[in-house]
């Protein structure tokens, strides 16, 4: 199967959408296709051992409308194509209509406000010259916006009415029967006959025709620039591509334009430089902002090993970097594919409104033509009845119904987008609404994914402790031994001499140092060799229930400490379950690890639920089971052994920092690799289905109404009878205030809600805030342990920052300070302040 993307010209409204749609749907070997009213584009999934692209141009050409495929695939000039040249056509449209509509109204009506006109339009003999002004002022806006008039008619014809059919049925119909009064009135002069002349003046509709071009060109005009702004997202990530790039190439450097850049080759960005693709750096350091990818504004310390990202910003020093991927491969391109993909979708609530759109225009046909005849056989006048089937006509445009959806999912998907969260689709957004239980793997999503030292006990000095392992462990590839390492060159300590080195596998290390054995390994390497571990025995026992690996440190004939090493809980992955479980969430963790250490981090996280020691086959059907359950699902995972469970899931959400099969495998990729995006992804989805619900109610509503007054049922009633012009100037107003309702998500700040929803909690308590300062706190469970404690405290609010040492507290009742600072102290930390 090929996935192919197709521009499409013609398209006016969602009922041309609808008829594009079913008759390529319908042909042999097209498995899946989607027309995006907004964007003109056209996506079809279809078997080219069936059918090809040629085929599907036909069939959308004997349609009526017109598709192509751009072999330039610069999304920049496609965007442009897009919404920035159909701006200055409607624009030229509309400046015409009304430089011509203005002097069209004063001479139609400027009589009836007493305004002054010349001589030759005045009085009965002039009757002739007054229609004829009004004909010729007519015909420039009718030229004009003659697309009105082609398109519809040749959709008439094709027996597939549209937008366009209707506005073009409306202002032909009232164009010709005045150019019909003007026959008459050129008749009757002749014989004098006054009322006769007065009765077809007062039936010129030369003004109502092209006040319904203008107004319509008017509302294509505004509803252009509002569906330019839901681009805005997409626009800015294509403007980030930087155009060239300084290479190196045999001691030399050349600037070459970004799409010479081959794999492998050397790039050199200096401070102030954008980096041009992804790679890895091979030379030098710097701080990067990568503000662009992550939305997080501090600039990343980046130096030689590490990872850079395509048109993120060097603030400060000079990098050399290998580039790893290119062209469609970079992450930005990828961004942007998701992003393009998600708003050709349809989220299955719009396609109710596609399917009223496609049968709603005939059925407007009908309602005009069904009015006009019950007016005139209730014995009005042919002016009346064709002015109430006019209005019907125009007021009666689908736009706004097939604006509803694609409208609001631009916006939230190019929000979702600038906030590091990329939906893939528009079912999925529409699906994240209704998660109500949400599955996480444990390592590297919830955890770190790589073991660091928590604790260390000793007898000691603990950094003599962690400097004597790091120094016998520094010739060790274990895992285990790279996290003492980190923790050493973290604290600065210098590593000291190690002789006679003997290694033990899967038990220890046994090494020298100024003449003295000592051993660094597991509890069995200790007893082995006679070592008394009495002292450290309990301790050794709390560590492990925490779920922590204990490494001892020994001399000869005792143990000196015993270190903690354990896969840490990310800073923002207890806060970002808390949450979800405060929205009523159900929060599920599988892992591979065993019973201990699942629970110690489900005692960590508090209130989910462990699937413990299970191979990746069945975290499958672990999901299928939730599924079957009634539950709707979403898989958190990052790992290759997560695609089978992040596919199987209702919605599969991929960290970002995750291997690619994990991202390609997943609905959702949260690029900052932080659990928290995930409530901003459940609010963000709820927020878009709300305003398509929204838009779709408010296009009904409007339908159920505009019709039935332009139709005339409430004449008798109330009186109100619409003329063609307000019913235009409604249907415009209609389709505008759907797009500008979209456009609203954009005001969706996600971190001033969270703020606003504290503050509207804390307005009906008596709220003291204090920040309190705390020494010793050497790890995330440090801090953890101090703000879980605080929060047990009743009428105590704690958020503890292990970067800044402090506690910031927010007490609903009165503590004092005495007691904080014993709650604290107990815990074996130090106090230095509070204020």
């Amino acid at each position: 199967m090929i996935k192919q993307k197709f521009y499409l010209t013609g398209m006016t409204c969602a009922a041309c959408a609808a008829r594009i749609e079913k008759s390529v749907k319908e042909m042999k070997g097209v498995s899946s296709v989607d027309v995006n009213l907004m964007t003109n584009a056209m996506w079809v999934v279809y078997d080219e051992n069936v059918t090809d692209t040629k085929q599907i141009i036909q069939i959308v050409d004997s349609i009526g409308y017109r598709a192509f495929i751009k072999e330039d695939k610069s999304i920049q000039s496609n965007t442009e194509n897009i919404y920035d040249q159909e701006i200055k056509i409607i624009k030229t449209r509309l400046i015409v209509s009304i430089l011509f509509l203005v002097p069209l109204l004063y001479v139609s009506m400027g009589h009836m406000l007493t305004m002054p006109l010349p001589f030759f339009l005045v009085g009965i003999k002039h009757a002739v010259s007054f229609a004829f002004v009004q004909f010729l002022l007519t015909i420039p806006i009718v030229y004009i916006n003659r697309n009105y008039f082609i398109n519809g008619f040749k959709q008439l014809y094709k027996l597939s009415p549209n937008m366009d059919s209707l506005i073009s049925i409306g202002a032909a119909s009232a164009l010709l029967y005045s150019m019909f009064a003007i026959f008459k009135i050129g008749n009757d002069i002749v014989s004098v006959d006054e009322s006769t002349i007065h009765l077809y003046i007062n039936s010129l509709y030369f003004e109502s025709a092209g006040t319904i071009l203008t107004l319509i060109t008017l509302g294509k005009y505004l509803e252009s620039k509002a569906k330019n702004r839901t681009s805005d997202a997409l626009k800015k990530l294509i403007e980030l591509k930087p155009d060239k790039a300084i290479i190196r190439k045999e001691n030399t450097e050349y600037e070459v334009r970004i799409e010479a850049i081959a794999v492998g080759d050397t790039i050199i960005v200096k401070a102030g430089g954008i980096v041009p693709v992804d790679g890895i750096i091979i030379s030098g350091d710097g701080y990067i902002d990568e503000s662009v990818m992550t939305g997080e504004s501090i600039s990343v310390f980046k130096k030689v090993g590490d990872t850079v990202i395509g048109s993120t910003i060097v603030k400060s020093g000079y990098i050399e970097f290998t580039a790893e991927k290119i062209g469609d491969n970079t992450l930005l391109s990828k961004i942007i594919q998701l992003v393009e993909e998600a708003n050709s979708g349809k989220a299955p609530i719009s396609k109710l409104a596609d399917k009223i759109s496609y049968y709603f225009v005939h059925i407007v046909i009908i309602i005009a033509l069904f009015t006009t005849v019950i007016w005139l056989i209730l014995g009005q006048t042919f002016e009346f009845a064709m002015s109430m089937g006019i209005s019907v006509l125009v007021i009666s445009c689908p736009c706004a119904l097939g604006l509803a959806t694609p409208t609001a999912i631009m916006v939230g998907t190019g929000l979702g987008a600038k906030n590091g969260i990329l939906i893939k689709s528009a079912e999925i957004l529409e699906n994240a609404d209704k998660i109500n239980t949400i599955v996480f793997d444990k390592t590297g999503t919830i955890t770190e994914g790589k073991p660091k030292v928590v604790e260390i006990v000793s007898n000691i000095n603990n950094e003599e402790i962690l400097q004597l392992a790091a120094s016998i462990e520094k010739k060790s590839e274990h895992p285990l031994a790279l996290a003492i390492l980190d923790k050493a060159n973290q604290l600065g300590l210098k590593l000291l001499n190690v002789y006679n080195y003997y290694t033990f596998p899967g038990k220890g290390i046994k090494a020298q140092i100024e003449g003295k054995d000592y051993y660094v390994g597991n509890l069995s390497f200790i007893s082995d060799n006679t070592i008394d571990i009495n002292e450290f025995d309990e301790k050794a026992n709390e560590l492990a229930i925490k779920g922590q690996t204990v490494i001892y440190c020994a001399d000869a004939s005792n143990v000196l400490g015993i270190i903690g090493i354990a896969d840490t809980i990310k800073p923002d992955s207890i806060q970002g379950i808390h949450s979800l479980q405060a929205m009523g969430k159900d929060v599920f963790m599988l892992t591979g690890d065993n019973k201990t250490t699942a629970n110690a981090i489900k005692n960590q996280i508090g209130g989910i639920q462990v699937y413990a020691e299970i191979l990746p086959h069945e975290k499958d059907e672990i999901i299928s089971q939730l599924i079957k359950e009634g539950r709707v699902v979403a898989m958190v995972g990052d790992g290759i052994n997560d695609a089978p469970a992040l596919a199987r899931a209702n919605v599969g959400i991929a960290i970002g920092a995750g291997t690619d099969i994990a991202i390609e495998a997943a609905d959702v990729v949260l690029i900052k690799n932080n659990i928290k995006d995930i409530v901003k992804m459940v609010k963000l989805s709820h927020a878009v289905m709300k305003t398509i619900k929204e838009n779709l109610f408010w296009a009904f509503i409007y339908n159920t109404i505009g019709i039935p007054m332009a139709a005339g049922v409430f004449f008798f009633l109330l009186g109100w009878k619409l003329n063609p012009m307000v019913a235009a100037a409604a249907m415009s107003f209609s389709s505008v205030s759907v797009v500008l309702n979209a456009l609203r998500l954009k005001l969706h700040n996600f971190e001033k809600n969270e703020i606003r929803k504290k503050i509207k909690k804390q307005k009906n308590e008596m709220n003291v805030n204090k920040v309190i300062t705390i020494s010793g706190m050497n790890c995330m469970h440090c801090s953890n342990r101090v703000e879980e404690v605080l929060n047990q405290m009743e009428g105590v609010n704690a958020h503890v920052d292990l970067e800044t040492q402090t506690a910031s507290v927010i007490l609903s009742r009165e503590i004092d300070d005495s007691i904080l600072i014993k709650t604290i102290e107990e815990l074996g930390y130090k106090v230095m302040n509070i204020h």
